[in-house]
């Protein structure tokens, strides 16, 4: 699944081709792509539409339109991006929206759970989101606070994202693996200096992760280069980069984690 790094690339991709542009037409080829409106009423609404803002929360990607909000989440398997119009539908694209530019923006999704929303206001959908990592609101002292008012293991808590908005597996395995933290410590028993390690591990690797145009690890998302820098994320059974113990692999509610025995000690 893209995580916030592979997120924020597609929007910035996107941001120049689509601002300013309207919304011509709609081709929709799988109605359950779109979790509200339904499928009339999305192309009655939306066509005529002018873009003005193509922004990023969590892993939404946020279009402001002169007359409402279109949010998309890529879930498993989805991409999004330009091309050329007549553009004729390719397997697996579920949503075309033709613009005054002559170009369509093409929602491809092989496995089918992306969703499209539009709303009149972001937070129908935005609003249960936590902090966004890079945000003033979000600090090695409020991630404290935060971490102390929950009793739960490491890693399924930074994949809430209630709790921080944007972590998914690999970002949240590397930062636990920068900050020295084991993925099934209890979070109240972090301590402050703790805390803030995984807040400044946090925001570097997903700022790597950024500047490398995010990790490309599967046929679903292409174009980065973070997977070059992973630091346990898929490196079972290879040495550590720290310490050279090998990096071993266990599953946490149902994710498969990667983690340093020898640099992250479970207290």
């Amino acid at each position: 699944m893209p995580e916030l790094p592979e997120v924020e690339t597609i929007t910035r991709n996107l941001r120049p081709a689509l601002l300013g542009r309207q919304v011509v037409s709609v081709g929709l080829f799988w109605p359950r792509t779109l979790a509200t409106p339904a499928a009339e009423r999305f192309a009655e609404q939306i066509s005529g539409q002018r873009i003005e803002q193509v922004t990023r929360r969590a892993k939404y990607i946020h279009i402001t339109l002169s007359g409402g909000h279109l949010l998309i989440h890529l879930r498993m398997s989805g991409d999004l991006f330009m091309r050329p119009s007549p553009y004729a539908a390719q397997p697996h694209d579920r949503l075309h929206l033709m613009l005054d530019s002559g170009e369509t923006l093409v929602f491809n999704d092989t496995r089918k759970f992306g969703r499209v929303w539009l709303v009149d206001q972001p937070d129908e959908v935005l609003g249960k989101l936590g902090p966004e990592p890079f945000s003033v609101e979000f600090s090695s002292a409020s991630l404290h606070t935060a971490l102390q008012s929950h009793h739960r293991q490491l890693k399924p808590l930074l994949l809430d994202q209630s709790f921080v908005a944007g972590l998914g597996n690999i970002y949240s395995d590397e930062a636990l693996h920068l900050s020295g933290l084991h993925p099934l410590r209890q979070s109240d028993t972090i301590s402050y200096e703790e805390a803030g390690k995984l807040f400044d591990a946090i925001r570097a690797v997903l700022q790597t992760g950024i500047d490398n145009n995010g990790a490309s690890i599967d046929w679903v998302y292409r174009g980065g280069s973070f997977q070059n820098h992973f630091r346990v994320y898929g490196r079972t059974g290879e040495a550590c980069l720290v310490c050279n113990t090998p990096i071993q692999r266990i599953v946490v509610g149902q994710r498969s984690t990667h983690f340093c025995p020898g640099c992250q000690l479970r207290a």
